[in-house]
């Protein structure tokens, strides 16, 4: 199949070479913003009579026919034309006749790829950021459900002290909050209108650019041709913000798996999102938290391919950036399946209230709260945590709790102690007292989903 490019060659392509540099078996993902940039593009011209309106009437009705033949799978992708932008072209020109080239004025296929990556990703980040907000209701949900379970908050995998699980499933919400803003952000750098930039300098012919960014709704056009056609910074943030988005939903899928193991036997998962051994008929395994959390990897190493593409790369385009499709596309699947997975799972999970308030008493877990009270009464903090570890050593020596205390073995550790400690050691207590602005008290976790509530 003779190029579009193939003028100024006197042989042609080898079939290894083609295939070697093919990448349309991927890119033909972006047909469908191809087709709108063009059109756009082509009215454009029309409106600067650069070209004939009937000429863009006509490329205009080939563009759509081929647009309804790509949606009813009778559309033909070849190799031998390398990319998807080739490929549209090359079933435009035989469809329309040669008008059809004229669809390519004023622009090449660097600011055409660009343009297109930009409208896609555009409509991709919107989605997850959808999808976010749509697990963050979810989490809100659950959080104003179990907001009177009790369960151990943890440093270094040690017991360290009571937190209500509405408050702990409320850092993840604030995780994923910080996401969406991310994302948002970037938002802002994809949306910039990079074609007219042609293929590294501009154009002799009077484009205008703003137009054609109005068409496509873009809020901002590049400012300099170089740059715009050898930018894939917003394809790094993007994937940087998602591999962030990934260690989130990788440490929440952890912590699942770590509470469903019959040691912790905090939460049972759903039969539908946990899968069976081939050998042990007993068991009931995380393999969708696991993969999640696997997954993690491939969004991390779609970072470190980017990075590593674009380090070295002189100004301008360069063949190399063909390979920013693959890892960013493999981005976006990845991170929206795996929040899609935790939408449908997350509300099916059943949290096991008495088990988890039972390993919330263990530790000496409310032991800060005893050196809390001793400063409180005016001992410096250092002397209070110093008594209260004596306390605790003398717990473990006797085989006791704090609340199995009597007043006056409490006393001979500090005089400070009176009857109203008691009051502040229970589970409830502690919590009830965390009145800090943040903090994990009733009070405190109801009034941050209320508010979180009406944010959404």
């Amino acid at each position: 199949m003779k190029k579009l490019w193939a003028g100024r060659f006197k042989e042609e392509t080898e079939k290894s070479v083609e295939q070697f540099t093919a990448s349309v078996s991927f890119d033909l993902r972006l047909w469908k913003y191809d087709i709108e940039g063009s059109i756009a593009h082509v009215k454009m011209l029309a409106k600067q009579k650069i070209i004939l309106k009937k000429e863009a009437g006509s490329i205009i009705n080939g563009l759509n026919e081929i647009k309804k033949e790509i949606q009813s799978d009778r559309f033909r992708f070849h190799d031998s034309l390398e990319d998807v932008h080739m490929n549209i072209e090359h079933a435009l020109i035989r469809k329309i006749g040669p008008v059809g080239g004229k669809v390519h004025t004023g622009r090449s296929r660097n600011d055409q790829v660009a343009l297109d990556i930009r409208l896609f990703l555009r409509a991709e980040i919107k989605e997850i950021i959808t999808l976010i907000g749509n697990f963050q209701k979810i989490i809100l949900s659950l959080a104003e459900k179990h907001i009177e379970i009790i369960i151990p908050g943890y440093t270094h995998l040690q017991r360290a002290q009571p937190v209500l699980l509405s408050h702990h499933m409320l850092a993840y919400y604030e995780m994923l909050g910080r996401d969406s803003e991310r994302l948002e952000d970037c938002l802002k750098r994809v949306d910039v209108m990079p074609l007219g930039s042609a293929a590294l300098a501009g154009t002799t012919l009077p484009i205008d650019r703003r137009h054609t960014a109005s068409l496509l709704g873009f809020s901002k056009i590049s400012e300099n041709s170089m740059d715009a056609v050898s930018d894939r910074d917003f394809v790094i943030e993007f994937i940087s913000a998602s591999a962030t988005i990934m260690v989130h939903l990788s440490r929440l899928s952890e912590e699942f798996i770590i509470w469903n193991t019959g040691e912790f036997g905090f939460i049972d998962l759903p039969d539908a999102f946990t899968t069976g051994s081939s050998i042990m008929p007993q068991k009931k395994n995380p393999d969708i938290l696991e993969l999640i959390r696997g997954k993690s990897g491939r969004v991390f190493g779609s970072l470190i391919t980017m990075l590593t593409v674009m380090k070295g790369l002189p100004l301008a385009y360069n063949r190399d950036m063909q390979e920013d499709k693959e890892p960013l596309f493999d981005t976006v699947d990845t991170v929206k399946s795996c929040l899609f997975t935790l939408i449908r799972m997350m509300p099916k999970v059943r949290f096991n209230r008495e088990v988890m308030e039972k390993a919330a008493e263990g530790g000496f877990s409310t032991a800060t709260n005893l050196a809390e009270y001793l400063a409180k009464k005016g001992l410096p903090f250092r002397d209070a945590h110093r008594i209260t570890g004596s306390v605790v050593k003398y717990c473990i020596e006797a085989g006791k709790t704090m609340k199995d205390l009597t007043l006056t073995e409490l006393k001979g550790f500090s005089d400070l102690i009176e009857n109203d400690l008691f009051g502040s050691l229970t589970l409830q207590a502690s919590i009830r007292d965390k009145k800090s602005y943040g903090g994990t008290s009733k009070k405190r976790v109801i009034a941050r989903i209320k508010e979180s509530k009406s944010r959404q």
